[in-house]
């Protein structure tokens, strides 16, 4: 890698990787919707844009070797629109600007969700199929793209995707804030019997992947061109229990209302139609989606991504916590801590 483009680089995930490719010596190309002041650095060229402008990312294209497509639509409430011309229309632009600028290698940011299928996963592993009946816009709009990317593999464009699982770390801007703001008005409760386990990834694990798998797309033997991978941090956690271990850190009191998975699954259902009959756009604080990801199992092998790439997580969970806790703390989020 000499000359790299991340779209979505002002994000969690794109602005470490944007700053460990730069600690390598390698040039950065940034295309976000905004110019990030945390990015400033003489090695990363940060350009305003938006991937569903095909010409913008033609000129921020030109010239580089490598692409890592990150930029989405995260979350699971919004139009159907915008979560389809962000994450479809606008993955099938960059692979196109890729091509006609002879980029060779382009990593995919994708998700576990695109396997999501209302029901346990426990070690689930690639061959898994997509879901049929994805409960929001989110993992439907995935599918569609991951679908895209590895059926564009090829030996001028080769592919790789990734599917990196509830990521968080400093710097996350969605799945820990909000926890921790929610959390500290009592806002959560455990949704099911509290048993199941769930894949984490550490965010500087996150970044190793995406580094590993374009080194393997540049390498004389790349097994794994067109292929997907789950990441993670190796072993599941009790999902509840990792979140009461947060709070407990952070002078939050601990989850203990519960609320059945049925009971959950209905108001997620009532709540959805009440906000689109409404068209409220703020986000239900119950879906159908966020009921079946916090009362089941859902964690993966990572056998392929060890074997094809070299990936083990290098940050432990322990470790990764301690880091955690310090930056929450230093946030000033809430009152406790």
């Amino acid at each position: 890698m000499k000359k790299v483009l991340i779209t979505g680089g002002g994000g969690f995930v794109g602005s470490a990787l944007a700053k460990r490719l730069v600690s390598m010596g390698v040039s950065v190309v940034v295309l976000g919707r905004n110019i990030y002041p945390a990015l400033d650095n003489p090695l990363i060229e940060q350009l305003q844009g938006d991937i569903r402008d095909y010409d913008a990312l033609l000129s921020a294209s030109r010239g580089c070797d490598t692409a890592f497509h990150v930029a989405a639509k995260a979350g699971v409430w919004g139009s159907r629109e915008e979560y389809f011309s962000i994450n479809c229309d606008g993955t099938e632009n960059i692979l196109e600007a890729c091509r006609r600028n002879a980029v060779s290698s382009f990593i995919y940011t994708s998700t576990p969700s695109v396997v999501f299928n209302a029901t346990d996963i426990e070690n689930g592993d690639e061959t898994l199929p997509y879901s049929e009946k994805p409960l929001c816009h989110y993992a439907h709009s995935k599918i569609i793209a991951e679908k895209m990317v590895l059926a564009a593999n090829s030996e001028q464009l080769k592919i790789v995707a990734l599917r990196p699982h509830l990521i968080w770390g400093p710097g996350d801007t969605q799945l820990i804030p909000r926890l921790v703001q929610r959390g500290a008005k009592g806002l959560i409760k455990q949704v099911g019997n509290g048993g199941n386990l769930v894949d984490i990834v550490y965010i500087d694990n996150v970044v190793d992947a995406h580094i590993l798998a374009a080194q393997s797309l540049e390498s004389d033997m790349p097994t794994a061109a067109g292929k997907a991978y789950f990441i993670s941090q190796r072993e599941p956690v009790n999902l509840w229990q990792w979140i009461n271990g947060l709070f407990l850190r952070l002078g939050i009191p601990a989850v203990d209302k519960t609320i059945s998975f049925p009971k959950a699954y209905c108001a997620g259902m009532t709540l959805e139609c009440i906000y689109r009959v409404l068209q409220i756009k703020s986000e239900p604080l119950m879906t159908r989606f966020v009921a079946q990801q916090l009362a089941k199992s859902h964690w993966f092998s990572i056998a392929a991504a060890r074997r094809d790439l070299g990936y083990s997580p290098k940050i432990s969970t322990a470790e990764g916590m301690d880091r955690l806790v310090g930056w929450v703390q230093s946030q000033n989020w809430f009152s406790g801590g």
